[in-house]
């Protein structure tokens, strides 16, 4: 049984397309990003080598790229002192 299915044409919308709360959200979004990985970063200056899992630049790397990558940061990356 064949059905036609039509996908609609999804693009992406232009900054002067978004609503105020669109834009908002943006922003927000954006500005959790930089404070998360403002955070990591300091996590990672003052944490020692042998307290995380993978070399530091890694995760500086990955940390900068993208907000899961945070999130990963703080929940694996990271070993308490007492573990070393």
């Amino acid at each position: 049984m064949g059905h036609n299915v039509v996908m609609a044409e999804h693009r992406k919308k232009k900054w002067s397309e978004l609503s105020p709360a669109g834009k908002f959200g943006v922003v927000g979004a954006l500005a959790a990003h930089v404070v998360l990985v403002g955070l990591a970063h300091r996590d990672l200056s003052h944490r020692p080598a042998d307290e995380i899992r993978g070399p530091k630049w890694v995760w500086r790397m990955a940390t900068a790229a993208n907000s899961t990558m945070v999130g990963a940061y703080f929940l694996f990356a990271r070993r308490s002192a007492t573990h070393r």
